[in-house]
């Protein structure tokens, strides 16, 4: 059957060919019909001028005088469409009308007369979409492409259009089948995928080669599933990591259960927003820069308010933990309220700047920018607060303190203020996690509440009081999470991940990566 088509399809147009061989433009001054095939004819022709013409065509600016010639009108000036001199025609010029089938048509062409376009970008685009089409009155021009081709990007993608057109022909021979079938299994996507497994009366060759390469472009496809699922646990691991990290550091030293820690993170979504209006009002042209300038607004802001809860609120609470949970759950509600009295309880806009939107295709994979940022992101920090932690005297001194008090302040640290600094550090983390958050999530009072929970499930599972801990949890849960989701649902997913999280702890009630040292295992 699609021979018996091809060969009416090459009988029907047999006419319009011959006429396109001595003189493409034939047909543009007839009736719909012969205009377009003219079209047709003009998009595999090669003519230099075809491009120009049905670009006039498709403008309304095309016209045809009484000897049948047709002319270009750009302004007052009048160029020859056949040969691209100027001139002036005799007689009335009359308009060369379209309609729908017409217009079909010129899209058509003008997909395919881009394959000859001086930008590689549009070949390409012109190459994708004749791909889609799988037209095969398309492959003599796909053939002439593809000899005057030489950027390898670009001749790629016209021999994937080439071999999809081939095989819709269905005349072609076995050998050139089998050739056309392996480049769609190299492409390795759906829709070659779907192409090969619409073939139908096909050679039983063509046939086991079509269904090998179906079952192997599954095998990719699957793979690069697999690579989508890890992204976007990474992406949501980085997150939990962002918002874990600075309690990591508050529960680890101080052993204190900060239920207000996601108002922290709130906090600094709102500095960013604060920062953006600012950057907006009185220096526009830093707005691309806005949400680097909110990270370290976002930690001070944080931090200074974590500073002055440990100094008004929790310093009087040490050793109480029931009261010290009540009363930082208080403190969330309050300032949760403050919040809402002052910016009201709609969420606020949080733009990205041009250099986070948008994502890249590599292969299979979609990657996000928005979210490649944030675990590039979430891993600076982490690798900061190390260096903190390890080569600052406030590491050192905020170590000491967690692996043994009293003897610390027997060594003369004063462990309150350390205990002042490192809740101020732990806040200030957390606010910089809310500038992360602010180009994800919305920006509202109840912005941390969402993550209050996930972060002492991270906490707890990595160790308190340990980074790397809390780094490896992170990590685990949020592509734990993202595997599970689409089998189970989100709720479901995050139900399974705590009920493991408690079979976990029941086994190693101090998590992956515990403290070491003689006060600790007492």
């Amino acid at each position: 059957m699609n021979l018996i088509r091809v060969l009416l399809l090459m009988f029907a147009l047999c006419p319009f060919a011959a006429q396109a061989q001595d003189d493409p433009f034939a047909g543009l001054a007839g009736n719909y019909e012969a205009i377009r095939h003219a079209v047709e004819a003009l998009a595999v022709s090669g003519n230099p001028n075809a491009a120009a013409t049905v670009a006039a065509l498709q403008a309304g600016t095309l016209f045809a005088a009484p000897d049948q010639s047709l002319w270009i009108r750009q302004g007052d000036t009048l160029t020859n469409a056949r040969t691209g001199v100027t001139g002036t025609p005799e007689g009335d010029l009359r308009r060369v009308r379209v309609n729908n089938a017409v217009r079909r048509a010129i899209e058509e062409a003008t997909g395919a007369l881009t394959l000859f376009a001086p930008v590689p970008a549009k070949r390409i685009k012109a190459a994708a979409d004749l791909f889609a089409q799988h037209d095969a009155a398309m492959l003599p021009m796909l053939e002439r492409a593809l000899a005057k081709e030489t950027d390898p990007a670009v001749r790629g993608a016209i021999e994937q259009a080439y071999a999809a057109a081939l095989l819709a022909a269905g005349v072609a021979p076995v050998t050139d089948r089998l050739a056309a079938i392996d480049v769609l299994r190299r492409r390795g996507d759906l829709d070659a995928s779907n192409l090969l497994a619409s073939l139908t009366n096909q050679p039983p060759q063509v046939a086991a080669a079509a269904a090998r390469a179906v079952a192997a472009i599954a095998r990719v496809q699957r793979l690069w599933a697999l690579a989508q699922g890890v992204f976007y646990g990474l992406s949501l691991g980085s997150v939990l990591l962002l918002a874990a990290a600075g309690l990591a550091i508050t529960f680890g030293v101080m052993g204190v259960i900060n239920m207000a820690h996601g108002e922290m993170v709130m906090l600094g979504a709102y500095t960013t927003f604060l920062v953006q209006q600012a950057i907006g009002a009185y220096a526009p042209a830093l707005a691309g820069a806005g949400v680097v300038l909110a990270v370290p607004a976002a930690f001070v802001v944080a931090g200074a308010v974590g500073i002055a809860v440990e100094r008004l609120l929790i310093r009087f609470l040490y050793g109480r933990p029931l009261e010290t949970l009540l009363a930082t759950w208080g403190l969330s509600l309050a300032l949760q309220q403050a919040v809402r009295s002052i910016f009201g309880a709609s969420n606020r806009d949080v733009t990205s700047p041009g250099w986070m939107s948008g994502a890249a295709q590599w292969g299979g994979l979609t990657i996000t920018f928005n979210r490649l940022y944030i675990i590039v992101f979430a891993a600076l920090v982490v690798a900061a607060l190390m260096a903190v932690l390890r080569f600052t005297p406030l590491g050192l001194r905020m170590r000491a303190v967690t692996q043994n008090r009293r003897m610390a302040a027997a060594m003369g640290i004063r462990t309150p203020w350390i205990d002042a600094l490192t809740f101020g550090l732990g806040s200030g983390v957390a606010g910089m996690a809310g500038v992360a958050l602010s180009q994800i999530d919305n920006v509202s009072p109840n912005l941390g509440q969402g993550y209050i929970i996930d972060s002492f499930m991270v906490v707890v599972f990595g160790g308190v009081g340990n980074l790397w801990g809390t780094l490896v949890s992170a990590l685990t849960l949020g592509i734990v999470n993202k595997f599970l989701e689409p089998v189970a649902g989100a709720v479901l997913a995050k139900i399974f991940v705590l009920v493991l999280l408690i079979l976990f702890i029941q086994r190693k009630p101090r998590g992956l990566f515990p403290l070491k040292g003689r006060a600790v295992e007492a």
